[in-house]
């Protein structure tokens, strides 16, 4: 792909990521002053048959349609383009320079109380918009959250809803259908396992990620107990009893008792 141009305009630079669900490259836009650097992402429908692509097609409209509102707030990239070229779909982006916040969770010092509650209420703050647009991200995870290197605020990526062309297929009566859920084990809960996300699910993977941030843990390493499911993490770190019964409130194995609204959350938080 690299130095292909596609619709004349946007010049494949360099390969960023490759994940299940497709590709994702660095690009310039060579229509604008400066060439100025954009992300173009390719999904590509794993079921090759006509059926597939149209139900693809629609369903790739529908989610560009949505990426697109959900671009105009500061901190979610803009979609600048959509299309289908040569059986592939395409989204392009605006380009956000920084790290993911792997690099902050992960290869630092454990996180104190104080910076775990700032860190929650940024994603949340962001988050709040999304679920006011009626959208579920579905796929929050270290990886998907990037730190602007211009101002120091995270901005959400990598929205989980328009992965699901990756999974049509066609069942019988020669229907397409979704086959696989979109999400990350570990941030993922059961009810977003099983097809159904819901609102919740999204603030399930931001309470993974508190307790990641909190503990110094990765989200894999923790146990569940086996006759709650309810995932165990207290034992590896010392938490107030407040912050620790929000954590455990948005991590609750039964998505009917944990926080329904982001506002719950950031009420609680700020207590």
């Amino acid at each position: 792909m690299t130095n292909r141009i596609l619709r004349h305009r946007y010049q494949i630079i360099s390969e960023l990521g490759k994940g299940g669900f497709g590709t994702t490259y660095l690009a310039v836009d060579l229509d604008l002053p400066n060439h100025p650097q954009c992300v173009v992402k390719q999904l590509t429908p794993s079921d090759p048959r006509p059926q597939v692509f149209q139900e693809a097609k629609k369903l790739f409209d529908k989610e560009a349609k949505i990426l697109h509102r959900l671009g105009k707030h500061e901190q979610i990239p803009q979609l600048f383009a959509y299309f289908e070229e040569g059986g592939q779909f395409y989204l392009v982006q605006e380009f956000i320079e920084g790290n993911d916040l792997t690099k902050e969770i992960y290869y630092r010092s454990r996180f104190t109380e104080n910076q775990t509650v700032q860190l929650l209420t940024e994603i949340l703050s962001v988050l709040k918009y999304v679920h006011q647009q009626n959208v579920i991200h579905r796929d929050l995870k270290p990886q998907n959250i990037i730190r602007r290197k211009s101002d120091g605020k995270i901005v959400l990526i990598d929205f989980g809803a328009v992965k699901e062309i990756k999974g049509l297929t066609v069942i019988r009566g020669g229907q397409a259908s979704i086959t696989i859920a979109v999400g990350t084990p570990g941030y993922m809960p059961m009810e977003q396992a099983a097809g159904q996300p819901r609102f919740c699910s999204d603030i399930y993977a931001v309470g993974m990620m508190g307790i990641e941030a909190l503990t110094g843990v990765h989200v894999n390493q923790f146990p569940t107990d086996r006759s709650t499911g309810e995932i165990i993490w207290k034992n590896q770190v010392n938490v107030s009893d407040d912050l620790g019964r929000v954590l455990d409130k948005m991590v609750l194995y039964d998505w009917r008792k944990r926080y329904q609204s982001i506002d719950e959350v950031i009420a609680e938080l700020r207590v």
